[in-house]
């Protein structure tokens, strides 16, 4: 089957980088802030994923 981290950081990625979250931040934020917290948010998910799989 597939790796917990590996899960987790999918049903992570899934809720923080959606689309209508990208659509509800482009009113309020500029293209490039919205660029920054997706790229922020991604390798945050993408070390949680690592880090969950190191642990366990």
């Amino acid at each position: 089957g597939m790796e917990l981290g590996t899960a987790l950081s999918f049903m992570m990625a899934i809720t923080a980088l959606s689309l209508p979250e990208a659509m509800i931040l482009k009113r309020i934020l500029h293209t490039k802030l919205i660029a920054l917290f997706f790229g922020i948010v991604g390798f945050g998910i993408i070390g949680v994923g690592y880090l969950f799989n190191a642990i366990l």
